[in-house]
């Protein structure tokens, strides 16, 4: 019976194999390769420094300018900030505020699934092939099993989790195998509690506020710990084949 002591050191050979890999690649990239990143990389940092996240003032006078337009403006920026590790929850309650309960959950869902698919299919892009051959060493075979099986409930789960980053289990997920049509269910169907609290709460500080919202915020979150123990007691792949053999 693999120990949990086991589990670290295999975990540690897994860690030093992806390391040794990844400066192999490194090392292998051209002078093109190495200027495209490092362009990318300082652009990013120039992002972060130059860039500000609008204020909700600066949002209503977009809201003025753009008329229609600015529910599009709205949701383009909610995917562009939260492909970064950003809170979601100011463009949450913003939409509250902005929009409304209804359109602003609508609103709401739709970028952050376009949002959370887009992250999904970029770190794919650039880490997928790399890491795929890694994945099948005995520290991560049997999560990444798990993920690809049965993974649309755990990150589901996850998702109504308040706590769990949202942009950091995107960047998680896509290293698993999890199909991109799972996910894209899980994040939406998972995110409707935490985007409805959110949005409600914007909508509530405009003077509306639902009593209701302290009870769902409950409800949601024991919803979410519950399905994190169900998936959690329920066997893997592995352990049903090993089950059926004894």
């Amino acid at each position: 019976m693999t120990t949990f002591r086991d589990w670290i050191r295999s975990f540690g050979s897994f860690c030093v194999q992806l390391a040794h890999s990844a400066w192999g690649s490194v090392r292998a990239w051209s002078p093109r390769r190495w200027a495209l990143i490092i362009a990318l990389a300082l652009a990013g940092v120039a992002l972060f420094v130059w860039l500000d996240i609008p204020d909700l003032s600066q949002m209503r006078t977009a809201a003025a300018h753009l008329g229609a337009w600015f529910p599009v403006t709205f949701t383009l920026g909610y995917v562009i900030f939260t492909q970064f590790p950003l809170p979601r929850t100011i463009w949450t309650v913003a939409a509250g505020i902005l929009f409304g309960p209804w359109q602003g959950l609508a609103i709401s869902l739709f970028a952050l699934t376009i949002s959370a698919v887009l992250s999904l299919l970029i770190v794919r892009s650039l880490l997928g092939e790399w890491i795929r051959p890694h994945l099948a060493h005995p520290a991560v075979y049997t999560i990444n099993t798990h993920l690809e099986r049965r993974g649309w409930l755990a990150i589901a789960s996850l998702r109504m989790v308040a706590g769990v980053p949202f942009s950091l289990l995107n960047y998680v997920a896509a290293l698993t195998p999890i199909s991109v049509s799972h996910f894209t269910v899980a994040t939406f169907v998972g995110s409707i509690p935490t985007t409805v609290i959110g949005v409600f709460f914007g909508d509530a500080l405009t003077g509306t506020a639902s009593p209701g919202i302290i009870a769902a915020f409950i409800v949601f979150a024991l919803a979410g710990i519950g399905g994190l123990v169900l998936d959690s007691r329920l066997p893997t792949p592995v352990q049903s084949r090993l089950s059926g053999r004894l």
